[in-house]
Order: structure tokens, then sequence, then C-alpha cells
């Protein structure tokens, strides 16, 4: 276990320490574990699918809206909106349980 020394206040630390235990100044920065690099980047691509599913699947509800009959617009209107939540209540599901790992594999 090597000693270093502190370079605010000039006491001796193990080079493992986070920080000094004199001043409290940072030595080293904590880092994630490769599985917590992982559940970070899993999270960030599932944000980014969940809000490209949402985009893309409220412009195909759009599509064409206008060369239907009112009945056919009232329909695609409101099956796009119960897409619509579920796509969002499955974003909120999926962002809770992703969040919770993001949580525990967090940098100590």
């Amino acid at each position: 276990m090597p000693i270093i020394k502190c370079p605010e206040c000039s006491v001796d630390v193990s080079d493992s320490a986070m920080k000094c235990p004199s001043c409290g100044v940072q030595l080293r920065k904590p880092t994630r574990s490769g599985f917590g690099k992982i559940v970070k980047w899993g999270f960030i691509g599932f944000n980014f699918l969940m809000l490209l599913w949402l985009v893309m699947g409220m412009g195909q509800a759009a599509e064409g809206i206008e060369s239907m009959s009112e009945a056919e617009q009232a329909g695609t209107a409101i099956g796009a909106g119960i897409g619509a939540v579920l796509i969002i209540g499955l974003w909120v599901a999926g962002d809770f349980i992703l969040g919770l790992f993001m949580f525990f594999t967090r940098p100590k």
C-alpha cells in the first residue's frame, strides 16, 4: 500500500483513499464497474429507443389523416392516444427499473 502526499495539506495518505482524511480534498474520482457502465449505457439506449418509438408512432398515426372520413379520423386519434399512453407507461416502468439498477451500480 503505497503512501502519497495530499496536494492540499501534504499529509501522508494511502494511494487507495478517495479523500484526504485530514483536509477532505478529493484525491481520486470514483468510477463505475464494468456492469455499471453496461447498465448506464443500457439506460441511455432505452430512453433513446422509447423516444424514437413514440415519435415514429405518432408520425405514423398522423400520416394520411387528411384523406380519411371524420369517423376514421376520430378512430385514428383515439388509437394514437391509447398507443401513446401505453408507450409512455412502458417508458416510465422501464425507467424506474433501470433507474434502480443505475442507483445500485453508481460509483461509491
